[in-house]
């Protein structure tokens, strides 16, 4: 009787989505069900689903772990170190689109990923594209997403890195600037203070100095009634509007309760 064939070396089998969701589970992840699906579906391995559940349970948010994040059915490449685009944040791009559907030139201020910049110019057509954002890490990033669009990703601090062309012309101004007040950034999840630049969170001492200073400039930039939209929370709306009135814009603020975002819209004067 012949001999069985020697047993051929054992290659690590794909985890299982129980044993997947099990483990984020454990880990405190409340949506581990979905979140199993996406890292399963992302993983090309065995050996790199069972690295990215590793990744996961250690705190790294899902959108890291992914390597991409979705932002108004948009694939955003999102890298560490760069703040990761909130859901909420898709009723600023609503909302802008509505105030200004026929944009010619878009600013995304604060950029980050380039995330409202990407979706705006999806949802708008053919547009001039600008971005922004004073962290290198960002930068790159942002010039991955928006570069099908045609975008420009410019690194400075706010307006000045800017090119001087655009003052006066832009229609819409997204700027998703920091809001955490300085003493509450400590109070974040860790997904977000172990995780993302304390840049993109520190809004100084009541949340709101980059605002003001955004506001404070933005009418030099704006088309003759381009609008300034900026996201905020409930209690610093009040604040807000008020920078916006004091800068010269015609304010109103705009709240969805399903996403709980708040989101002050400035239009510029308009000539004649």
């Amino acid at each position: 009787m012949p001999a069985p064939p020697s047993a051929s070396p054992s290659s690590p089998s794909r985890p299982s989505r129980p044993s997947v969701v099990a483990a984020l589970r454990a880990a405190g992840c409340v949506f581990a069900e979905d979140e199993a699906e996406l890292i399963l579906g992302a993983a090309r391995t065995p050996a790199e689903a069972a690295a990215m559940v590793d990744r996961r349970r250690a705190g790294l948010p899902l959108e890291l772990v992914l390597g991409w994040a979705e932002f108004k059915g948009l694939r955003i490449a999102v890298e560490p170190g760069v703040f990761v685009p909130r859901r909420r944040t898709e009723f600023l791009v609503d909302q802008a689109v509505a105030q200004a559907p026929d944009a010619a030139v878009v600013v995304d201020l604060c950029c980050g990923s380039g995330a409202v910049g990407a979706a705006l110019a999806a949802a708008l057509g053919r547009v001039e594209l600008h971005a922004a954002d004073i962290d290198p890490a960002a930068v790159r990033c942002a010039r991955r997403n928006i570069a099908g669009h045609g975008g420009r990703v410019h690194e400075g601090d706010l307006f000045e890195a800017l090119p001087g062309e655009l003052r006066g012309r832009v229609d819409i101004l997204a700027a998703n600037v920091p809001y955490v007040p300085t003493a509450e950034v400590g109070l974040l999840p860790a997904e977000a203070r172990d995780h993302e630049p304390l840049v993109a969170l520190d809004g100084g001492a009541d949340g709101l100095e980059v605002l003001r200073r955004v506001a404070a400039e933005a009418g030099r930039w704006l088309a003759p009634g381009g609008c300034l939209l900026i996201e905020t929370s409930e209690h610093q709306a009040p604040s807000a509007v008020d920078a916006f009135t004091r800068a010269g814009l015609t304010t109103r603020l705009a709240v969805s309760e399903e996403l709980y975002a708040h989101v002050v819209i400035g239009v510029g004067a308009l000539v004649g």
